[in-house]
């Protein structure tokens, strides 16, 4: 199946909704979908990182804004 979304005539607004839309139905299909075995090395690499001070974290509502507010 194919899907025909014109993503290029979205607002950033738009396409960050479009993602939590596809991601909270993604979260309804429990058990039903398997992560590739890459994401947890990367994962994993990013944990470590996180936890010897390379990088910080950001809470999804303050990355959220501030992806908003590049559409600006």
């Amino acid at each position: 199946m194919s899907i025909d979304v014109p993503l290029e005539n979205l607002t950033v607004a738009e396409k960050v909704q479009l993602l939590e839309r596809v991601w909270d139905d993604l979260c309804q299909e429990t058990g039903n979908v398997r992560s590739p075995e890459w994401h947890k090395a990367i994962i994993d690499e990013r944990r470590r990182r996180l936890a010897e001070s390379e990088i910080t974290a950001t809470k999804w509502a303050d990355a959220k804004e501030r992806l908003l507010d590049l559409g600006k």
